[in-house]
């Protein structure tokens, strides 16, 4: 989850004149997309039924999207992007087209986004009669020539080291775990590294659109998928009909992505203290602490404690806040988390262990989690360059530790494999939209933890003529996915009308979670 972006021919570039045609936004790979968006037109998608093993039932179809692995070299390898889509629900006349959806990560599979019809998420019903919803593995992910650092029964063994260094040896131990975890993504995954962009996701994405035989883009993107949406609109400009962007990672390239894990470290302390205040406000139903004082020095017991002796043998501080910082990320799991904890304190420790612990028969399972990180590593170390230096690395963190304890180490280590990439690291693209963008939609919770509120007001500003959409005094991360009607009623009628308020909007929060009988948890807000 974490440690928890004109038209491309004119775009400019954006390194050194000695490197003109392959940078990120470089003429070179604005026409080889442009081939590549053309071949796909022609071939369009062989839609079958998916694969058993993809868990996709039927009406939902599958198939594939070729793309070149280096848009720069259009006739040279190429990799098969995964997709799947369902159709509109509503009439021939009543379609407008495909929906195209990112969740985020980097490493976020889309493919579960037409289920939100097959499950008949009433969020969702209006749109499913307009849009096909279509998903996709981006490059790298999946079934999209998947890549990997590590074995993945290796990757999900417990416990591992406690995130918090107690020495210098502790951060030594550390940077030798990361500089081999890059080698590992060289060794395993070395001739893909190069190109798992963010700029390449998104012209991936021209092609699926291509491949659909949509003229224009409708995309929704989420948490990381803004940034592509971002990134998106900066090199397609003219190619967008609909883009909704919620829960925004900051797109200045000052950002991308050292700082901007740095920020994230700050607000997933701020959202953690609104959830200790929230469970000692119910602590007649958690019995952990009826001050957030009092659950903070709750968590500092069960913390010491298991790294005093793994509880079930595989659940130290790392598993601990593996588990535990889902609820600062998503309202929907705040009463999961303080139930699993409260039945810990009653003496029951199984559902904790399970929760937190790793499972060495879920080989699937764990081959996607060892996905997903590979690609999160991946993208984001070749995003941007990073620093190399580790004195910077352990000033900046050590500094924002004294404060922010809650997130800063564990997110600095997982980080940390990009100051020793084994691979070119590009510059950053300077997103914002030239001529031709219409009108977009930005959403965003004030409180969000995985990306800042800055962000969306950053993005709002690069994108002409979008919209900001604020859920004031509320934090969950992806909130269109929320119930929140003066979220969901402008959602509705920016995808179906292409209408957006005269100005930006703010709106009141979604429901706050309530607790939910022992067994029976679910997150007030929430519809899956």
């Amino acid at each position: 989850m974490t440690g928890a972006l004109i038209t491309g021919a004119l775009a400019a570039p954006t390194a050194g004149a000695s490197e003109p045609t392959r940078t990120p936004g470089g003429a070179a790979e604005a026409r080889g997309a442009a081939i590549a968006a053309a071949r796909a037109a022609k071939a369009g998608i062989d839609w079958t039924d998916c694969p058993a093993d993809w868990n996709l039932a039927k009406p939902i179809q599958c198939g594939y999207v070729t793309v070149p692995l280096d848009y720069a070299k259009p006739n040279g390898r190429t990799i098969k992007i995964a997709v799947d889509r369902i159709g509109n629900t509503g009439t021939a006349s009543e379609r407008q087209g495909s929906l195209i959806y990112n969740p985020g990560g980097p490493g976020g599979s889309g493919l579960k986004f037409p289920t939100r019809v097959t499950n008949k998420n009433p969020l969702w019903t209006k749109t499913a009669k307009a849009y096909d919803f279509v998903g996709f593995d981006p490059r790298g992910v999946g079934h999209s020539a998947a890549i990997s650092c590590v074995d993945p029964q290796e990757f999900v063994k417990a416990p591992k080291m406690d995130p918090v260094p107690d020495s210098e040896a502790d951060k030594r131990a550390q940077r030798k775990l990361a500089a081999e975890y890059a080698d590992g993504c060289k060794e395993r995954s070395g001739w893909m590294l190069p190109h798992m962009t963010t700029p390449n996701t998104a012209r991936d994405i021209d092609v699926i659109r291509a491949a659909l035989g949509d003229k224009k883009l409708n995309y929704l993107g989420v948490s990381y998928g803004t940034y592509i949406g971002g990134v998106y609109a900066t090199l397609f400009p003219d190619h967008v009909r609909r883009l909704i962007v919620d829960s925004v990672v900051n797109p200045s390239r000052e950002k991308i992505w050292y700082q901007a894990n740095l920020d994230q470290d700050v607000a997933f302390e701020m959202r953690w203290d609104d959830w200790k205040a929230w469970v000692a406000k119910n602590d007649a139903a958690y019995h952990i602490g009826d001050t957030p004082e009092k659950v903070q020095a709750q968590w500092e017991k069960l913390r010491a404690t298991a790294k005093k002796s793994p509880i079930g043998g595989v659940v130290g501080p790392a598993e601990l806040l593996g588990f535990f910082q889902s609820a600062p990320y998503y309202d929907s799991s705040w009463t999961t988390v303080a139930e699993v904890w409260r039945d810990y304190l009653a003496g029951d420790e199984k559902a904790l262990v399970e929760a937190a612990g790793p499972d060495l028969s879920d080989t699937a399972g764990n081959i996607a989690s060892e996905n997903g990180n590979a690609v999160y590593t991946a993208v984001e170390c070749a995003d941007a360059k990073w620093p190399t230096s580790w004195r910077k690395w352990d000033r900046d963190n050590t500094r924002l530790h004294r404060d922010y304890p809650f997130l800063t180490w564990s997110n600095a280590w997982m980080n940390l494999p990009c100051a020793t990439w084994p691979s070119k690291q590009h510059t950053p693209l300077e997103v914002g939209a030239a001529k031709g963008l219409p009108k977009t939609l930005v959403v965003q919770s004030t409180r969000d933890a995985a990306t800042p509120y800055e962000g969306a007001v950053e993005l709002h500003k690069r994108l002409k003529g979008s919209r900001l959409i604020t859920e004031k005094d509320a934090g969950s991360h992806g909130v269109t996915g929320l119930v929140n009607a003066c979220i969901n009623d402008r959602v509705d009628a920016y995808l179906l009308k292409g209408t957006v308020d005269a100005k930006d909007v703010t709106c009141a929060p979604h429901a706050t979670p309530k607790p939910a009988k022992a067994g029976a948890a679910k997150a007030a807000g929430a519809v899956e």
